[in-house]
């Protein structure tokens, strides 16, 4: 509007806003007459006064029912809600396409155009589009797999930001079992260092829920995991609730999901409830939303019959705190429960009937797979399960977990969905987890289903994203091999249009891994499962009379401990009709010792092919290799992590106060804690680990002393059960851990090297000072690793000697490699990738596409020792993180497989891997194996560095026989 520029002209304006102005006035009380007389015609209206708001009223009453979903207007939208603008369009060439479509089995080649956060074109042909597009960005995939993002409808990024500092853990509420009324969006932090890691691993959207410590914890939000030029949690939520920030809502507009976090069991006892009360206090939250809601629909039944009288005193009943319980109840909240055993999920689903809600997913549902009929019970429909594949026994209700879980849930029909709980499982690893649940059976279709598009479905999103079609969302991954391959990285992420990774760094692998493994048959053993309601038999059958193993393609064995180990059979000379470019060969096993080797044809193993009483067994193409030595966790002090009757407990720290003078110098000895035929013991075995290195359990700085024992032997007195009753000292060193500070445990580990000692604490670190035992670090931070380096010259200048100094997790270790190696100091790497779990971890070097090295493959580019220890669920280089890593001992195979490739070509041969987790780690903890006394271990089909080989036997000299495992 142009400003009046005379005076008369200001005058004139002014009486005609007040003539407008009155005019609407009028207006108004006409309608208000009409509407009071009754001369406008309202849906059922019987001669009542109406209120000024009825509209709003009915239009609110009307919206009560309306189902979740998008818009009418949807899928013909022309650009993303969340599009970037200035976001050039891309165009991926030449892709191997995996759509998600047609229940995961749609595969093709072709390009894919990607527009203003769009998937445009999804072509089998090559697009041209040069004229259409001026600026565009063009990615040649060459024949590589493309999926759609990957999905976690499970982690805890944001209000559990990394590294880990107590200022930012909002995860869970400490004021009641019931909260629902708190929402996780206002605890999300973007100051997370678990975006760019997620990223990494292909995740391109994240359910963040609270945690489960309440029985109902409050309202879960849907990220995308890039960054956004706002910078605020708001800006990263993927279809948010209308009206989150105030705004008004069309009551026409179908609302959008929302998602309320449930627990069951263990977690809630925090509150020192029963399982009964918990499931008394569910049932009473749902019965005050069940009031909320009746009360709902009365009025709305009287609002829109236009019996107006009844409720002119009354508002619209409601209350803040319940609401989204009264969604839950009309269907419009999906409901994500953390359930583990059959009773808990029973309990919840007699819960989901008596009021009336359907379950969107179990959570963990560690015992679901022997409750398939109770799941098809609950209200209106299945509920999904969203799995781990191996993580189990850490507390008493995840102790039946079984690795075939998600094959026998998805043969009876139901949904799988495998997820992270980020960092429980760092989401960097969710595809990785579908690979283990492909091994374990999973097809490939649901497998890739599980953390693509049945994620998809179950947040309610499958409209948008987890699919690779037209008008979907343009989160895409272009990755460096077959998705479920071992090491399977991303090379590029792309999500809403905008390519994440800027310099993508890429470790190119074998061809053979551009094809899905073909996993191990394990029906058998799944079959069992079921039958012993997850406690199968796991002890072996042992056998020490000859065994004959037949079509073996490798067979790897090192004749002197400072050799290199060699593949006997890896050089082709006898042709075979079966394998032509390598002729299978045959081990044969007398006592647990190869008494005769070779290849089809050679006559020296004849007399053993035709005799009496050998059993035979047949490798199909698999492998004899060295048994694995694991070390870094508790395996074998302990039975279920969490429950203290079922382990060692912890050691009595020198270092704290108030301890009582019988035991002021004493050192605990792991050997005297061990426990023998542990579930997690038995698995490693099975997944072949012959050797375990265990120091005690503790929460201070003092370990004590390591021992190393065979994880199948019956008991301490079995021969061969232990390797050696003390191998190394070991402590801690984090910033952050209890007791006093880092300066004062150097302080003491100084004292007890270099100064006389009494007692046998003493007596101990005279012979780590003397170099007759390793002193064993677990240790994260550069800072404190350059302390170890010069107090160990600072010691040796004092003794004249050597002494053996190694660390374990080191995640910073990369900033002082030359210094490390310099100093003879050795490393055993946890995890295999690197993540910044904590503040001494925060300078972590991630490997491909993050950086162009690992962690590995850059500390042995510098001549530095390594070794590697299993993943758990944290790095342990703070104490009592070792507890909980028993579990993954017998995914250790499959870490050193991914560091081989991560590493790189020409970094890590196949027998640099196999020593990765066997005779490095033995090196480095002064444990040594004679050559002709390592266990070995048998497998089929394939290797322990890749998803193929199962294990069929470990052959032991130690223990004389042959322990066989089939079925």
């Amino acid at each position: 509007m142009i400003a009046p520029s005379t005076r008369y002209e200001r005058v004139h304006a002014k009486s005609t806003i007040f003539f407008q102005r009155l005019t609407g006035l009028l207006c108004v009380l006409v309608l208000g007459a009409f509407v009071y007389l009754g001369l406008y015609d309202f849906p059922n209206y019987r001669g009542d006064t109406l209120p000024l708001d009825a509209s709003t009223i009915l239009g609110r009453c009307n919206s009560l029912h309306l189902t979740p979903g998008p818009g009418p207007e949807f899928n013909r939208r022309t650009h993303s809600d969340r599009f970037q603008p200035g976001t050039t369009p891309v165009l991926i060439r030449n892709a191997t396409i995996w759509t998600g479509l047609k229940n995961g089995s749609e595969v093709f080649h072709g390009d894919v155009l990607l527009d203003k956060g769009l998937i445009l074109t999804v072509a089998r042909d090559s697009l041209d589009i040069k004229a259409q597009y001026g600026n565009i960005t063009t990615i040649e995939a060459n024949g590589a797999w493309l999926t759609p993002g990957v999905i976690d409808v499970h982690s805890h990024m944001t209000s559990e930001p990394s590294p880990q500092l107590d200022g930012a853990q909002d995860g869970n509420s400490y004021f009641g079992p019931m909260v629902p009324w708190l929402r996780v969006l206002d605890g999300m932090n973007t100051h997370d260092d678990s975006f760019l890691h997620a990223i990494t691993g292909g995740v391109t959207t994240s359910l963040i829920i609270p945690g489960s410590l309440n029985a109902i914890g409050g309202q879960g939000f849907v990220i995308k995991t890039r960054p956004t030029k706002e910078r605020s949690p708001t800006a990263m939520l993927l279809e948010p609730p209308y009206g989150l920030n105030g705004s008004s809502v069309d009551p026409e507009m179908p609302p959008r999901w929302r998602h309320m976090k449930h627990a069951c069991g263990e977690n809630p006892r925090y509150y020192q409830s029963t399982r009964m009360d918990t499931v008394w206090a569910v049932r009473d939250a749902y019965n005050t939303a069940w009031k909320i809601k009746n009360a709902q629909d009365e009025y709305c039944s009287k609002a829109l019959a236009g019996d107006w009288d009844s409720i002119r005193d009354q508002k619209f009943p409601e209350d803040l705190r319940w609401e989204a319980m009264v969604d839950i109840l009309r269907g419009r909240v999906k409901v994500q429960t953390h359930c583990y055993e059959a009773l808990d999920i029973d309990n919840f689903v007699r819960i989901s009937n008596e009021f009336q809600f359907p379950v969107a997913a179990f959570h963990h549902a560690h015992e679901a797979y022997l409750v398939p009929e109770v799941l098809k019970r609950a209200y209106k429909n299945v509920p999904a399960l969203a799995m781990f594949s191996t993580f189990s026994r850490y507390k008493r209700e995840a102790y039946r977990h079984s690795e075939f879980a998600p094959r026998i849930l998805a043969e009876e029909g139901i949904d799988v969905i495998m997820k992270s709980d980020h960092s429980a499982i760092v989401s960097r690893n969710l595809m990785h987890e579908a690979a283990i649940a492909h091994f374990y059976g999973l097809s490939e279709n649901l497998a890739l289903a599980s953390v693509i598009s049945t994620s998809a479905k179950v947040l309610g999103l499958d409209h948008r994203i987890g699919y690779i079609a037209k008008g979907y969302d343009a989160d895409v991954v272009l990755w460096d091999s077959h998705p479920l391959s071992l090491g399977a990285t991303p090379t590029q992420v792309i999500i809403d249009g905008i390519p994440q990774l800027s310099h993508p760094h890429v470790a190119p692998k074998p061809a053979e891994h551009q094809h899905a493994p073909s996993p191990p048959d394990f029906s058998e053993e799944a079959k069992r499962a079921v039958e012993y309601e997850g406690l199968p038999p796991l002890a072996p059958t042992r056998r020490e009379e000859v065994v004959v193993f037949s079509n073996v393609s490798s067979y790897w064995v090192r004749h002197h401990v400072e050799e290199p180990m060699v593949d006997l059979f890896a050089s082709p000379s006898v042709e075979s009709e079966d394998a032509p470019s390598k002729a299978r060969g045959v081990v044969v096993v007398s006592r647990g010792r190869v008494i005769c080797s070779g290849r089809v044809g050679v006559g020296q193993c004849a007399t053993y092919l035709s005799g009496p009483g050998a059993q035979f067994v047949n490798l199909q193409g698999g492998a004899i290799q060295p048994g694995l030595t694991s070390s870094g966790s508790s395996l074998g002090l302990s039975e279920i992590a969490m429950e203290s009757s079922t382990g060692d407990g912890l050691v009595v720290d020198p270092l704290t106060v108030n301890q009582p003078t019988l035991i002021d110098s004493y050192v605990a000895r792991a050997v005297d804690g061990l426990q023998f035929g542990t579930r997690n013991a038995l698995l490693a075995y099975r997944s072949g680990v012959t050797i375990s290195v265990t120091s005690p359990s503790h929460m201070v700085w003092l370990s004590g002393l390591s021992v190393a024992f065979s994880p199948g032997a019956a008991h301490r007195l079995a021969r061969g059960a232990i390797v050696r009753d003390v191998v190394a000292a070991h402590c801690t060193l984090g910033h952050g851990d209890a007791g006093p500070s880092v300066s004062t445990k150097v302080a003491t580990l100084r004292r007890l090297l270099t100064e006389s000692v009494g007692g046998e604490i003493g007596e101990w670190f005279g012979k780590v000072a003397n170099g007759t035992i390793p002193l064993v670090v677990h240790v994260g931070s550069a800072d404190i690793i350059a302390t170890l380096i010069g107090l160990k010259k600072e010691v040796e200048e004092h003794t004249g000697g050597a002494i053996k100094l190694t660390l374990i997790s080191a995640s910073e270790a990369h900033l002082l490699a030359d210094d490390l190696a310099e100093a003879g100091v050795g490393v055993i790497v946890n995890p295999v990738r690197s993540f910044p779990f904590t503040w001494d971890d925060r300078r972590v070097l991630p490997g491909p596409p993050l950086s162009a090295d690992s962690l590995i493959g850059h500390l042995i580019k510098r001549n530095v020792t390594v070794g590697l220890a299993p993943r758990g669920i944290s790095a342990v280089s703070h104490p009592g993180n070792a507890d909980m890593a028993s579990w993954s001992v017998r995914n250790l195979r499959f870490d050193a497989g991914e560091a081989m490739l991560d590493a790189g070509p020409g970094v890590l041969s196949k027998a640099d891997a196999f020593d990765l987790v066997s005779v490095n780690v033995e090196k480095l903890l002064g444990l040594d194996v004679d050559p002709e006394e390592r266990d070995l271990v048998a497998t089929v089909g394939g290797d322990l560095l890749d998803f193929e080989g199962k294990v069929v036997a470990v052959i032991s000299p130690r223990q004389e026989a042959v322990d066989i495992f089939l079925g």
